[in-house]
């Protein structure tokens, strides 16, 4: 029996996996090597752009706690150490006598110069060191068009992946991980200060459990009842129709295999449109990776160069009523007091709020996603990119530059009872259905019954729709021409 096995030590360095289940680093080392160290290491300036916003911080804190509680209940724990990777790395092999360095591939640019360099320089200095998928479906290069390219539309990527087995196997969490005789020194969670110095995420506990368990628990929900009404309750964020999964995926929480699982599972094979339509959305995600890879210049650059000529607006002003929720048209204020209130917005309203920055106020793509990347526990710099190009018109698959939301028509299509905008704007929940989405058009003695003064109590429209419509139509078709 090979020595390395029954008595050497590895490294896990947990990253965005934040589970025990399904954690393909974390099953490597426990099958070969007697003894296993749990390591977090905390590298803000190594992340570049996929370092964590504030309201990604709040989740990160908690996520680690309960990943450490999780460890010590197989008779483990999770070190925790700050600074350089390879300068930490180096440090715990030399404190612990580890062999062998295990992780699972994150895929934004910075990371992936970073973790090049690292794993090199282990294996030059005799370290074992291996690294794993656990949070795709697809490796990025393993998708590829006839001609061997990047896809850059979404449907025939998708059918890409599904045109072989996908491979969905999960492997259990150990029950037990035995480690080091002496643990190396860790640092307390409260160091870092990852929790925000005001009150702002004080409802963020009301909605969300970080952690593994939390994600087990949001899965069950959806396939209980959600995913059988997917297709048409995603479009509503009056309901509870979405799986909520996101940030869970994000952290690690729970892999796409996992989730792929449980749905054949819950369908014993016959799976449903709707749940169909739902593992789609996972698609996206997988889309979302594929084309961060290929195109890392993406999260600072539009994927359509010509848009690099396009005349943004710079208008602070109006920059902060979108972000603060004060534009006054209803779904669009609802949607950005979700965001600060919960660190989530629902799908259908992001494309909403996007259409409405970049098209209503033609304020930049990158200011959005800027905001969405402090605000959001679940900002991802894959799916955060993505979303913000292809709602401007400037990405992959993107909507055309022609399509602009009407925010009225929007709320009354998909919030036509007003309980998601009531919830969210109080300050107009008495007026009538017929006025609530645009309550510019109410007489004086409705919006006197529902105690609601344009201007004062609510703002009035930052930008009138048909007027701001016609100028983006034109700025936009300067791209289309070549004029701009």
């Amino acid at each position: 029996m090979d020595v390395r096995a029954t008595d050497s030590t590895a490294i896990v360095w947990f990253r965005r996996d934040l589970r025990l289940a399904d954690n393909r680093a974390l099953v490597a080392a426990a099958e070969q090597h007697r003894r296993v160290i749990p390591v977090y290491l905390h590298t803000p300036d190594e992340d570049g752009h996929a370092g964590p916003g504030a309201a990604s911080r709040w989740w990160l804190h908690y996520s680690l706690h309960s990943l450490d509680n999780a460890l010590r209940r197989i008779g483990s724990q999770l070190v925790l150490r700050s600074g350089s990777a390879l300068s930490e790395l180096r440090r715990l092999i030399q404190e612990t006598g580890a062999c062998a360095v295990y992780w699972n591939r994150r895929y934004e640019p910075d990371v992936i110069a970073r973790d090049t360099g690292v794993k090199s320089a282990l294996r030059n200095d005799g370290i074992e060191v291996e690294s794993f998928n656990a949070s795709l479906l697809r490796e990025p290069w393993d998708v590829a068009t006839q001609v061997g390219k990047p896809y850059q539309v979404f449907t025939p990527f998708w059918k890409a992946c599904l045109a072989r087995p996908l491979e969905v196997s999960v492997p259990p969490a150990p029950d037990r991980l035995e480690g080091p005789v002496r643990w190396p020194d860790s640092q307390p969670l409260d160091k870092w200060c990852l929790l925000p110095r005001i009150a702002w995420p004080a409802k963020f506990s009301e909605v969300w459990t970080p952690g593994e368990s939390g994600a087990y628990s949001t899965l069950q929900r959806l396939l209980e009842g959600p995913i059988d009404r997917y297709a048409t309750d995603r479009n509503w964020p009056g309901r509870v129709g979405t799986s909520r999964l996101s940030p869970h995926l994000h952290f690690g929480e729970i892999g796409p295999r996992q989730i792929w699982r449980a749905v054949q599972d819950r369908f014993q094979g016959s799976i449903s449109e709707d749940a169909r339509v739902y593992l789609s959305e996972i698609g996206w995600r997988e889309f979302s990776h594929h084309i961060l890879y290929h195109f890392p210049t993406t999260p600072e650059l539009p994927l359509r160069s010509n848009f690099e000529r396009f005349a943004w607006v710079t208008n602070t002003d109006q920059l902060r009523q979108w972000e603060r929720g004060r534009t006054g048209y209803p779904i669009v204020d609802a949607g950005m007091r979700e965001l600060w209130s919960t660190g989530w917005m629902h799908n259908r309203v992001r494309m909403i709020v996007g259409s409405f920055l970049t098209k209503h106020l033609r304020i930049s793509w990158s200011e959005g996603a800027r905001w969405f990347w402090d605000t959001l526990v679940d900002a991802d710099l894959a799916n955060n990119t993505l979303g913000w190009q292809w709602i401007s018109g400037c990405g992959a698959d993107a909507a055309p530059y022609f399509r602009v939301f009407n925010p009225t028509m929007q709320g009354e299509k998909f919030d036509p009872d007003g309980h998601y905008v009531r919830r969210w704007v109080p300050e107009i929940a008495r007026l009538p259905d017929r006025y609530l989405h645009q309550p510019w058009e109410a007489p004086e003695t409705e919006l006197k019954s529902a105690g609601v003064v344009l201007g004062t109590t609510y703002p009035r429209p930052i930008v009138d729709h048909a007027e701001a419509r016609q100028t983006a139509l034109r700025e936009f078709d300067k791209i289309k021409t070549g004029t701009a």
